[in-house]
C-alpha cells in the first residue's frame, strides 16, 4: 500500500509538471480511480485487520488446547491481583464456616488488483456512472460482510472467555488444600506490603517475600508500548449528569471529525484548486463551514460538557438543572447544523471572520449560553464550601463574555462603516481569548493539579492572571487593523494591550509549570499529562507570538499572509484542542469505567503533534519571506508561486492532524460503547460468589 501510494504521488507530480496546471479533479479519470484505489485500500486494511484478529484468536485457542487444563487454570491464578485474592479468600473462608455448620447438623452438600490503464472510453460519463453503480453494491456487501465477521469473532471471543471463566471457577471451587490457601494468603500479604524505608540496611534476605516486584503480568502486550497507569478512581457522580456530559463530549467529537474533514478538503484545494466545480463545495463556502464547525461545534460543546462536570464538583453540590443542560446541548447542536446548511447554501451574515452565521442561527447559540450561565450561577450559589474555586471564576466569566461578544457582534447598532470593523476585531479576538482560552484555563486549573496529585502552585498567580487577562485582552482586537483607517490612538491602545498580555501569560504559565515541579517523572506513566504539557507549552509560545505580531513592523510583514493561519492553529489547536483532549481522556474513563487503548492514544498524540508542527512551521517560514517579497515590490503572483511548496507541507500536516482525529474518535468509541474483553479472573470469582450465595458450592466433607 505504501509503495502504491508513493508511485501514485510520483505519477501525479510528473503529470502536473508536464501539464503545468492542476489536473486532478473529481470529474476526471484520475480523480475517479484515486477514489476507487482509496476505497480499495480501506477495505483491504479492514480485511487484513479482521484476518489478524481471527488468526490471533485461533492461535490462542490452539495453544490453550495443547496445554494441560491445570496449566491454563494455574496461569490465571498466578495473575490474581490484590482485590481478586481478597475476594477469593473471603469466599473460601465463608465456605469453610458454612461446611462446619453443615457438618454439625449432619448434612452433606451436593455435590476473525489488478492495474487499470485508463482509455478514452473511461472519460465517458455513462461509463463512469456504470462503474460507480457496480461498485456501490459491491462495497456495501463487503462492508456488511466485514461487520458480520466482526460480530462472529466477537461472539466467539465471548464464548472462549465464558469457558475459561467457568473452568477457573470450577477449579477455585475445588481448592481446599490448606497449603495452597496458605500460599495465596501469603501472596496477598506480600501485595499489601509497603516499604518501611529501612530495606537497604542489609538485614533482609535476598528474596522477594515482601512482594516488592508486584503487578507482574504474563499477558501478551506490545513490548515497545509503554504501559501507562489507568485513571485513578474518583468519587462517583450522578449517572444522569454523567450521561449529559458524555452526550456533550460525543457530539463534540462528531463536529471535530466533520469540521476537520471539511478543513482537510479545503486544504487540498490549495494544491489542486480544480478538484470540484460544485457551488456548495466552493472554497468561499467551505472555509467558514470548517472554522465555525470546530469553533461552535467541537470546542464549545466539549468545553460546556466539561463545565457541567467541573462546576458542581468544585461547588460540592449537584447541578441546579439537568433539564437546562439538555436544552443547551440541543440548542448549540441545532445552531451548528442550521449554520452549516446555510453557509453551504450561500446564506451568510456577509460579515467578518467567525461570524458568518446569520443572526437567527447565532441566537440559538446565545440562548443556550444564557441557560448554561443561569444554571452555573445557581449551582455555585448552592455550594456547600465557603470559597469559590478559581476554575469557577474562569468558567463563569467565559460564559458571560461569550454572551456579550455575540450580542455586540450581531446587534445592528455598530454595524456601519468603521464601527463594524472595530466590532469585528473585538468579536474575533474576544471569541478566542475570552471564551475559548478563559474557559480552558478554568478546566486546566481543575484537572492538572488532580492529575499531578498536588495543589496548584499559587492561587495568587491564578488570580493575577485572571484579572490581568480581563484588563488587557478586551482591548487588543484592533491590532488586526494596524495601518488601516481606524484611529491611530485606537491601534496604539491595542498594541499596548497586546504587550500587557505578557502579565497574564507569564503568570499563568509559571503557575502551571511550577505545579509540575518534582512531578515531571509522572509524564512517563500518564497518557493525559503529555496532552496537558503540549497545550501549556503552546499556551506560552503561541500567546507570546500573538504579542510579537501586534507591533507595527511585524504586523506589516506578517499580516494578510499565512502566518496568521499558522498562529490561529497554534492557539486554537495547540492550546485549546490539546487541553480538551487531556481533559476528555481524564473524565470519560471515570464516567464509563472503560480505558482507551494505550497504543491508539499514543498514535493520536504523535499524529496530532507532528501534524501541527508540519502545518505551522513551514507556513510561518514561507509567510515571512512572502511579506518581505511584498515589501520589496515583487509581483503578487510571484509570492503565490513561492508559497506552493509550503502549502504542500500544510496539506501534509493537516492530513496527519485529520488522521489523528479519526484515531481520537475510535478512542472515544472504545471509552463509550465498546465492550472490552472481560477479565477471566473477575468473571470466575463472580461466579464463585454467586454459587456460594445460592448454596450450590460442592465441597467435600
Amino acid at each position: 500500500m505504501l509503495t502504491a501510494a508513493v508511485l501514485m504521488v510520483g505519477i501525479y507530480c510528473a503529470q502536473a509538471q508536464s501539464k503545468g496546471k492542476a489536473f486532478f479533479a473529481m470529474n476526471s479519470t484520475a480523480g475517479l480511480w484515486t477514489c476507487c484505489l482509496l476505497l480499495l485500500a480501506v477495505i483491504l486494511q479492514l480485511a487484513l485487520y479482521m484476518k489478524y484478529r481471527l488468526q490471533s484468536i485461533i492461535r490462542s485457542r490452539r495453544v490453550r488446547r495443547r496445554q494441560p487444563q491445570l496449566e491454563n487454570v494455574t496461569a490465571h491464578i498466578r495473575q490474581l491481583n490484590n482485590r481478586q485474592l481478597t475476594a477469593l479468600l473471603q469466599v473460601k473462608q465463608q465456605t469453610k464456616m458454612k461446611m462446619l455448620v453443615l457438618i454439625a447438623l449432619g448434612c452433606s452438600l451436593s455435590a476473525k488488483a489488478q492495474d487499470i490503464n485508463p482509455t478514452p472510453l473511461m472519460n465517458q460519463t455513462g461509463i463512469i456512472i456504470t462503474i460507480i453503480l457496480i461498485l456501490i453494491p459491491m462495497l456495501v456487501g463487503i462492508a456488511l460482510m466485514i461487520f458480520k465477521l466482526r460480530r462472529v469473532i466477537g461472539n466467539y471471543r465471548r464464548k472462549v472467555y465464558q469457558e475459561d471463566s467457568t473452568q477457573l471457577a470450577s477449579y477455585l471451587d475445588d481448592i481446599n488444600d490448606a497449603e495452597i490457601l496458605n500460599e495465596l494468603s501469603q501472596r496477598k500479604a506480600a501485595l499489601d506490603y509497603s516499604l518501611g524505608h529501612d530495606e537497604l540496611a542489609g538485614t533482609q534476605a535476598a528474596a522477594d517475600k515482601k512482594g516488592l516486584l508486584s503487578d507482574i503480568s504474563n499477558e501478551n502486550d506490545i513490548n515497545f508500548i509503554t504501559r501507562k497507569k489507568p485513571s485513578p478512581a474518583r468519587p462517583p457522580i450522578d449517572p444522569a449528569l454523567g450521561k449529559l456530559v458524555l452526550w456533550f463530549l460525543g457530539t463534540a467529537t462528531f463536529w471535530l471529525l466533520f469540521g476537520t474533514t471539511v478543513g482537510e478538503y479545503v486544504g487540498i484545494k490549495f494544491v489542486s484548486p480544480d478538484v470540484d466545480h460544485v457551488s456548495w463545495l466552493s472554497f468561499g463556502r467551505l472555509r467558514p463551514v470548517h472554522t465555525n464547525a470546530v469553533f461552535w461545534g467541537w470546542a464549545s460543546l466539549a468545553m460546556l460538557g466539561l463545565g457541567y462536570y467541573i462546576v458542581p464538583r468544585v461547588s460540592n453540590t449537584s447541578i441546579a438543572s439537568l433539564k437546562g443542560g439538555w436544552y443547551t446541548l440541543i440548542l448549540v447542536n441545532a445552531a451548528v447544523v442550521l449554520g452549516t446548511i446555510c453557509l453551504m447554501a450561500g446564506i451568510n451574515n456577509a460579515g467578518g471572520e467567525y461570524r458568518e452565521y446569520v443572526w437567527p442561527v447565532m441566537a440559538l447559540f446565545a440562548i443556550g449560553l444564557c441557560i448554561t450561565l443561569g444554571n452555573f450561577l445557581q449551582t455555585i450559589a448552592r455550594r456547600t464550601s465557603k470559597e469559590i474555586y478559581i476554575s469557577n471564576w474562569y468558567i463563569v466569566s467565559a460564559v458571560i463574555f461569550a454572551i456579550v461578544i455575540v450580542l455586540v457582534a450581531y446587534l445592528p447598532f455598530w454595524q456601519d462603516g468603521l464601527g463594524e470593523t472595530i466590532i469585528q476585531g473585538y468579536y474575533m479576538h474576544q471569541g478566542v481569548g475570552m471564551w475559548f482560552m478563559l474557559f480552558m484555563l478554568g478546566v486546566t486549573y481543575y484537572f492538572l493539579p488532580q492529575q499531578l496529585n498536588r495543589p496548584i502552585y499559587s492561587y495568587s498567580l491564578g488570580i493575577l492572571a485572571f484579572w490581568s487577562q480581563i484588563v488587557f485582552y478586551t482591548v487588543i482586537g484592533t491590532h488586526h487593523f494596524v495601518f488601516s483607517s481606524i484611529p491611530w490612538w485606537l491601534q496604539t491602545v491595542a498594541i499596548v494591550g497586546s504587550a500587557g498580555m505578557l502579565i497574564p501569560v507569564t503568570s499563568g504559565s509559571t503557575n502551571f509549570f511550577m505545579t509540575f515541579r518534582n512531578g515531571w517523572h509522572k509524564l512517563a506513566d500518564s497518557y493525559t499529562l503529555p496532552f496537558f504539557l503540549v497545550g501549556l507549552v503552546f499556551y506560552f509560545t503561541g500567546s507570546m507570538q500573538g504579542t510579537a505580531e501586534a507591533f507595527r513592523y511585524t504586523n506589516l510583514i506578517w499580516h494578510f499572509t499565512d502566518f496568521t493561519v499558522a498562529h490561529s492553529h497554534i492557539t486554537m489547536y495547540g492550546i485549546i484542542t490539546f487541553l480538551l483532549w487531556a481533559a476528555i481522556y481524564t473524565v470519560v474513563p471515570r464516567l464509563t469505567g472503560k480505558e482507551p487503548p494505550q497504543i491508539t492514544i499514543g498514535i493520536h498524540f504523535w499524529l496530532a503533534l507532528i501534524g501541527l508542527l508540519f502545518y505551522t512551521i513551514p507556513l510561518m517560514y514561507g509567510a515571512t519571506y512572502r511579506g518581505i517579497m511584498w515589501q520589496s515590490g515583487k509581483p503578487f503572483i510571484d509570492s503565490v508561486v513561492f508559497m506552493a511548496p509550503y502549502w504542500l507541507w500544510r496539506a501534509i500536516g493537516g492530513s496527519l492532524m485529520w488522521t489523528s482525529h479519526i484515531v481520537f474518535a475510535y478512542n472515544m468509541y472504545k471509552m463509550l460503547v465498546a465492550n472490552s474483553a472481560p477479565d477471566i479472573k473477575d468473571a470466575a470469582l463472580k461466579k464463585l460468589s454467586e454459587q456460594y450465595l445460592k448454596g450450590s458450592i460442592s465441597s467435600p466433607i
